[in-house]
């Protein structure tokens, strides 16, 4: 795993923080989770912490950028996880997901993260979970006015607005802990 971090580091590849993948990786040992969807697989960094939390976890992952493809790939035959977690090259608005997971991890397109959620609640099962990474994005959505960049700001306005969709959700209850980039826990009602 040191070899990962140090690879996204060099990169400039996100991944999630230590604090925020201990989190995710407890939580899915204290909830028996076995089924998970992630929404954003980069290099397969989250999906093999995953994995690793239990030989019955089974996996599936999308990834649109063909480099952090088959980088993932690559990673996850070097854990020996291929059998738990497929990967699927494709962008996740335009792919077709069939069954129900017990974890729907978002962490991709900031700006897709309502699309996203929409897409794939119905994937989700009776008492799953949807989990939502980044979404304090490097405190900056504490401190919108301070972004000079146009882009950003209106990336980080997303951000805001994802926030405010899961809090107004009469579908979902969400919990949001300030732990790692700030994680946001969607539960239907």
């Amino acid at each position: 795993m040191d070899r990962l971090e140090e690879y996204a580091s060099e990169n400039n590849i996100p991944i999630m923080q230590k604090d925020g993948i201990l989190f995710l990786t407890n939580y899915i040992k204290t909830n028996d989770v076995k089924r998970i969807l992630e929404i954003g697989s980069a290099i397969g960094y989250s999906a093999c912490k995953m994995a690793l939390v239990d030989e019955d976890i089974s996996i599936v992952t999308i990834e649109k950028d063909e480099v952090r493809y088959n980088e993932a790939i690559k990673n996850i035959r070097d854990f020996g996880l291929e059998k738990q977690i497929e990967v699927i090259l494709g962008d996740a608005l335009e792919t077709k997901i069939e069954g129900l997971f017990d974890l729907i991890f978002i962490d991709a397109a900031k700006a897709q993260y309502i699309k996203f959620f929409e897409k794939y609640k119905a994937n989700l099962a009776d008492n799953g979970v949807i989990i939502s990474d980044n979404l304090n994005f490097h405190g900056l959505t504490l401190n919108i006015d301070s972004i000079q960049s146009k882009n950003l700001k209106a990336l980080v306005r997303k951000i805001i607005n994802y926030k405010k969709f899961l809090m107004d959700n009469k579908e979902f209850h969400t919990e949001f802990l300030e732990i790692g980039d700030g994680i946001g826990i969607s539960k239907r009602i």
